[in-house]
C-alpha cells in the first residue's frame, strides 16, 4: 500500500501559496499545499495554517512542513502541538522576540514608545505592533519536530548565532549556504535551495 503524502508550504511575508508549485520536482511522491494568508499577524494567520493542516489530515497518511522566512515562525506557533514527520526551513525566523526587539533597536525606538503609542512606522520598511510583540511573549514556542534548516551566512534577519542556539536546543540541523542571503532568489541560491531539498526529501523517502 502507497501512503499518500502531502507537503505543507507556507511562504514568507509577501510571498503566495503558489510558491509551493516551484518545490514540486524536489519532493517526489508528495502533493504539494501552498497556505496562502492575507495579513502577517499569527493570532490571524494560524486559522489559515490549521485548517490547511486539518484538511490535509482527512486525506493524507503523511505530513511533511517546509516553510520560509516568517513563515517558519507562524508554523512553529500554529502546528508544534500537531503530528508533523519533519519539516524543511528556508531562512527561517527562529526567534521573533529577537527579531522585533532588534528593530527596535535598528529603528532607535524604546519598547516604552512603542507600548504608548501602539504601533511604530520605520524608515526600513517594516511596522512594529506592541500587540505582536506582547502576542510573542505570551505564547512561547515549544518546537519538537525533527527540523531541516537552510541558512544563508548574509541572512540579515537571523544571526547565525541565534541558528546554532535553536539547532543545539532542538531536534534540528542546518546547512549552511556562506554567499546565501535570507531571501534566496539568484541562480546560484536556487540551484542550492533545490539541491538541499531533493537531498533532505530523499532521505526522509528512504526513512519511511
Amino acid at each position: 500500500m502507497i501512503l499518500k503524502k502531502a507537503a505543507l508550504y507556507i511562504h514568507g511575508k509577501g510571498g503566495s501559496h503558489l510558491e509551493a508549485e516551484q518545490y514540486q520536482k524536489n519532493c517526489p511522491g508528495f502533493d504539494m499545499i501552498g497556505v496562502d494568508y492575507p495579513v502577517d499577524f499569527p493570532w490571524i494567520v494560524q486559522n489559515q495554517i490549521k485548517e490547511a493542516y486539518d484538511k490535509a489530515c482527512k486525506e493524507y497518511e503523511k505530513i511533511v512542513l517546509i516553510a520560509n522566512s516568517i513563515g517558519a515562525y507562524f508554523a512553529m506557533h500554529t502546528l508544534q502541538n500537531c503530528h508533523i514527520e519533519k519539516a524543511l526551513f528556508i531562512s527561517p525566523i527562529l526567534d521573533m522576540e529577537k527579531l522585533i526587539t532588534d528593530m527596535l533597536h535598528w529603528a532607535n525606538v524604546s519598547e516604552k514608545q512603542l507600548c504608548e503609542r501602539g504601533e511604530i512606522s520605520t524608515n526600513f520598511g517594516e511596522t512594529l505592533y506592541w500587540k505582536y510583540l506582547c502576542f510573542v511573549r505570551e505564547n512561547p514556542i515549544n518546537w519538537h519536530i525533527p527540523t531541516e534548516i537552510l541558512y544563508g551566512k548574509k541572512d540579515n534577519m537571523t544571526s547565525y548565532e541565534t541558528v546554532v542556539e535553536f539547532v543545539n536546543s532542538h531536534n534540528a540541523h542546518v546547512t549552511v549556504m556562506e554567499e546565501g542571503q535570507h531571501w534566496f532568489h539568484t541562480k546560484k541560491e536556487l540551484l542550492f535551495l533545490d539541491n538541499w531539498m531533493k537531498r533532505v526529501m530523499l532521505c526522509e523517502n528512504i526513512e519511511k
